[in-house]
């Protein structure tokens, strides 16, 4: 195939979509692309508009962000008309009904150009009714699809803000190279993370640019994407698009619901169930389904099951996020009684009365409405509801639909329709049998609408792989750090797995090896253990060493007191009659053992309440449902180190900052999968994967569970590589390194940016792998053909080439290595700080020698040009170090020195600051003050404040940011780090 350009791919591109529905428009400048959103404007509104009522709109389009703008554009906007009339422009029309005309015209150009910071020109913009909503940038075949990104946030910064900011009213952008091709919503920052590729209903990636366009660049398709798919989050202030198996499932649910005929006799309406691995997002899935079937006018309700309050709770907060005010999570029963009858609740002492008497979408648990359709007291009102149209969507299917209370539910709604979600469905395999029968997920609720596996999520980079090892004494790796003196295997019985000396054996391996498993604490972790009683001896040896000054980890735990942790949600119930039913089985004969239980759990509550100081207990089940809610909280922020749990906060826990399960617990099927699962949620580029640490040998459940829930070889596609395979493919990639720079010093003397582009890729393969095998216990530098000071004089290398790139970034120049993504994530380490530059301060102020000052200088140097924390810092560092550390006197304090030297440095910085943009100086302390008290950034409005004189419209625009931006650099210099 002969090379092809990016004009060539540009080109044929626009081609293509003028076949598919859009109009080829030529829009070269601001003038043009104005009159051409007049003229849309007025067509998909039936007006003419007069040039002061067409400014009046431009006006009005101007103001707010990206997402502000989002909720405009899906909202109608009020104009003056000159006649003295209102009226009410649509921007963008719904997505019409199936078979019917959609309204919304549809454009594509090219090249248009808008003058901001730089002249840019945008590839290839799709235009809906004039607005620009998709942009899409392209890259010839061969370059790195990071480009086209690295471009679009280029873009963002320089001009999208120009001329009306017209194209921060982009939704969507697309970026290919012609062989790679991928999409992601439009939000003020923007992650690598959230780029997506599409598939065919079957997870088929469609790739290829062509492709792609033919599946998603058709007007239908877009309409439905941005109307539908596109999920304003009120809590993040940010747009979330649809993923394709996403896509696909809601499409499944609506479809089902939506062509269901009246069953006739006994029939029922048909079900489904949706089989989406763990940490794939079902929640987002589940609340676009109920948010579309509830506008739909056959459905009566919609009603979201969760099995736990917890969930309940959860689940609340994130639909409301999703659509704020959306939904009423239900308190108790007689809520929920209340809200599925559309009657006002009576308010409790105290309490507003709830005027929300028609609530069509409704989150409750599982047990709430078991009752509801159970209880005497609420049968004869609810029997009203029996043959009304009700639609169930059951959350995590999986683990909650096996008893008799979906027998209840399904007998008493004869009209319901039940939708399930479930990450880990049960087959014939990993059925439980009970009275006789084996009950699977097929058999509760039909027919699989759509499945997106691990591996689908994990080649998608969806999730993360899972890093396994096993700890024990079938590790026979001679000075393996694994090796430990343990009893791991099947045979051994429940007293040697719990004997004191196995489990101290395990808490010192730990506590050795925490800081590496977590990169310094940087992510926290929890560890699952197979009961009560052992979990109370790991969190009293915990707690013991701690007192010894072994650790200080941050250890927290919760557990049921009950023997049959099913039972332990139901102490965050707040139905009275339950709680009572809960409460009265610890009065019973034989509860000696549970009450020991809980006097422990009172006693570790009230170590969480000195660490935190906070006041819960277990004498009143609120305060002990607060306690769980405070704790989940608490490991999503990791404000907690390491949780200890026995299975609570296995399912349905989603906690990015968490890295690390350490297991001490038989674990099998689809209880293994969902542990295991808490570790694998995407964050940044240092984790790079979930660690498990196995105390007990769980291989052969492992590759089965793998085997089961993804039909595909586990080793390949969920595991990561091993310890020695990657530690071959770090020496593969030092030597290939090597053939581009043989030395450190040759990086300096590489020819061209080609050449220093060669480097940066390689190096930053090598950083990836170094920063996979630092989580295993058993690495050491010194088994790689790299000693530790050459990586780090390489690494100080490529941190200074990035350097250089942001510095001249401010260049109207365009380079080479300007569109590549320099890791610098995986250079910074937690223990590096200011704290620790000053104790290296410390020991080369007290070197003697000429030749140990020049070694530990250099070390200096080299950390600080490797840790993007300190990179600020640097040339702040190397002035003191020339011109003060030497005056110091023998045995002076050099911390003492730095300190003043800083704080001088810190005050002439400020008073350049403020004389530089006309700032206030006693304003400018205040919020210096203010953001050193709550580390919060003052607003561009507390900078308007702070000018000397109040700035014009146009003034606000040009300087505003210019002062943000050199706010933020005085931060990062002086105050990040300490």
């Amino acid at each position: 195939m002969d090379y092809q350009s990016e004009q060539q791919l540009e080109n044929n591109l626009i081609k293509q979509l003028s076949t598919q529905g859009f109009e080829v428009v030529s829009l070269p400048d601001n003038a043009a692309l104005l009159a051409n959103l007049k003229k849309q404007l007025e067509r998909v509104n039936g007006i003419v508009l007069s040039d002061r009522e067409f400014t009046q709109v431009l006006g009005k389009l101007e103001g707010g962000n990206i997402f502000s703008k989002a909720k405009m554009l899906r909202d109608q906007l009020d104009v003056s008309l000159d006649n003295g009339d209102s009226c009410h422009l649509t921007l963008l029309c719904d997505a019409p009904e199936a078979g019917k005309p959609h309204r919304n015209h549809f454009q594509v150009a090219q090249q248009i150009t808008v003058k901001g910071v730089y002249l840019n020109r945008y590839d290839v913009t799709i235009l809906v009714n004039g607005l620009p909503l998709v942009q899409i940038e392209l890259k010839r075949r061969g370059l790195e699809l990071k480009q086209a990104f690295n471009q679009v946030k280029r873009y963002q910064k320089h001009s999208y803000h120009a001329n009306h900011a017209l194209f921060n009213y982009v939704q969507l952008f697309v970026i290919s190279n012609g062989v790679n091709t991928q999409y992601f919503a439009n939000n003020s920052e923007l992650s690598a993370k959230q780029t997506f590729d599409w598939t065919d209903v079957n997870n088929r990636r469609i790739a290829k640019l062509p492709e792609f366009a033919s599946a998603f660049l058709q007007p239908a398709h877009l309409t439905a994407m941005l109307c539908k798919y596109i999920v304003l989050n009120e809590t993040e202030k940010c747009l979330m698009v649809l993923r394709p198996y996403q896509f696909y499932a809601v499409e499944a649910i609506v479809k089902q619901v939506q062509e269901s005929t009246e069953p006739q006799d006994e029939q029922r309406y048909p079900n489904g169930y949706i089989w989406h691995t763990t940490g794939s997002g079902k929640t987002l899935t589940s609340f676009k389904a109920a948010q579309i079937i509830t506008s739909l006018s056959e459905v009566d309700k919609v009603v979201f099951v969760v099995d736990r309050k917890d969930l309940d709770y959860q689940t609340a907060l994130e639909f409301n996020a999703f659509s704020k005010g959306c939904v009423d999570s239900t308190d108790n029963t007689k809520v929920l009684f209340h809200q599925l009858l559309d009657k006002a609740v009576t308010p409790r002492k105290g309490q507003k009365e709830n005027l929300n008497r028609n609530t069509k979408l409704v989150v409750t648990t599982l047990q709430k409405l078991n009752n509801v359709v159970t209880k005497k007291r609420y049968l004869d009102e609810m029997a009203a509801l029996k043959h009304k149209r009700i639609v169930f969507i059951f959350d995590e299917c999986h683990r909650s639909q096996f008893g008799d209370t979906h027998l209840n539910i399904t007998q008493f709604f004869k009209a319901a329709q039940l939708f399930g979600f479930t990450g880990t469905p049960i087959f014939t395999k990993n059925a439980v049998t009970k009275r006789s029968i084996k009950k699977t997920t097929k058999d509760l609720f039909g027919e699989c609408l759509h499945t997106y596996v691990i591996v689908d999520a994990i080649r998608d980079q969806n999730v993360l792989k899972f890093a396994i090892e096993y700890v024990g004494r079938y590790q026979y790796k001679d000075g393996s750090n694994n090796n430990l003196d343990i009893e791991v295997e099947d045979i051994d019985t429940k007293e040697l797995l719990s004997s004191p000396a196995r489990l101290e054996k395990i808490t010192d391996y730990i506590i050795a090896n925490h800081n590496r498993k977590t990169h310094s604490r940087a992510y926290n972790a929890m560890l699952c253990v197979s009961g009560v009683p052992e979990l109370i001896q790991y969190y009293e040896l915990f707690a013991k060493k701690k007192a010894e000054g072994k650790h200080n980890l941050k250890i927290a735990t919760i557990f049921s007191y009950e023997a049959n942790e099913e039972e332990e949600y139901e102490l965050g119930g707040s139905d009275v009659d339950e709680v009572r039913e809960v409460a009265a089985k610890y009065l019973n004969e034989g509860q000696a053992n549970k009450l020991h239980s809980r006097d422990k759990l009172e006693g570790f509550i009230a170590d969480y309440n000195a660490m935190f100081g906070s006041s819960y207990n277990t004498s009143d089940t609120k305060l002990f449902y607060d306690y769980y809610k405070n704790i989940a909280k608490r490991v999503k922020a990791k404000e907690i180190d390491i949780l200890l749990v026995v299975n609570m906060f296995l399912t349905g826990f989603d906690a990015p900052k968490l890295n690390t399960l350490y297991v001490d617990k038989s674990l099998k099927q689809h209880g293994l999968i969902q542990a295991f699962s808490r570790t694998n949620r995407l964050l940044d580029e240092t984790k790079s994967h979930g660690n498990i640490v196995c105390f007990r040998n769980l291989k052969k459940a492992a590759d089965e569970a793998f085997t089961l829930f993804s039909n595909k070889q586990p080793k390949e596609d969920i595991e990561t590589p091993s310890y020695n395979e990657l530690l071959a493919d770090f020496n593969k990639a030092h030597a290939a390194l090597l053939a581009i720079t043989p030395t450190v010093d040759d990086v300096d003397t590489l020819p061209d940016e080609d050449a220093q582009k060669l480097f940066v890729l390689q190096f930053r393969k090598l950083l990836q792998l170094k920063n996979m095998l630092s989580n295993f216990a058993d690495f050491d530098m010194a088994e790689t053909g790299m000693d530790e000071q050459t990586f780090q004089d390489f690494t100080s290398k490529y941190a200074d080439l990035s350097r250089q790139i942001r510095e001249s970034s401010t260049k109207e120049k365009v380079s080479v290595l300007d569109d590549v993504d320099f890791e610098l994530e995986l250079l910074h380490r937690d223990e590096v700080n200011v704290a620790y530059i000053l104790q290296l301060l410390r020991d080369l102020h007290d070197e003697d020698s000429d030749e140990g000052k020049i070694k530990k200088r250099q070390v200096i140097a080299n950390l600080v040009a490797a840790d993007p924390t300190l990179l600020s810092k640097k040339a702040l560092i190397e002035k003191f170090i020339n011109d003060h550390l030497d005056g110091i006197p023998a045995g002076g304090d050099v911390e003492e020195e730095f300190e003043f030297f800083w704080e001088k440095e810190k005050r002439l910085a400020l008073e350049a600051l403020a004389q530089e943009q006309l700032l206030n100086q006693e304003r400018l302390l205040k919020l210096v003050a203010r953001y050193e008290l709550s580390d919060e950034m003052p607003l561009r409005e507390d900078f308007a404040d702070a000018l000397e004189t109040k700035p014009t419209l146009l003034q606000r625009k040009r300087v505003l940011p210019i002062i943000t931006d050199k706010f933020k650099r005085f931060v990062d210099t002086f105050m990040s780090g300490f």
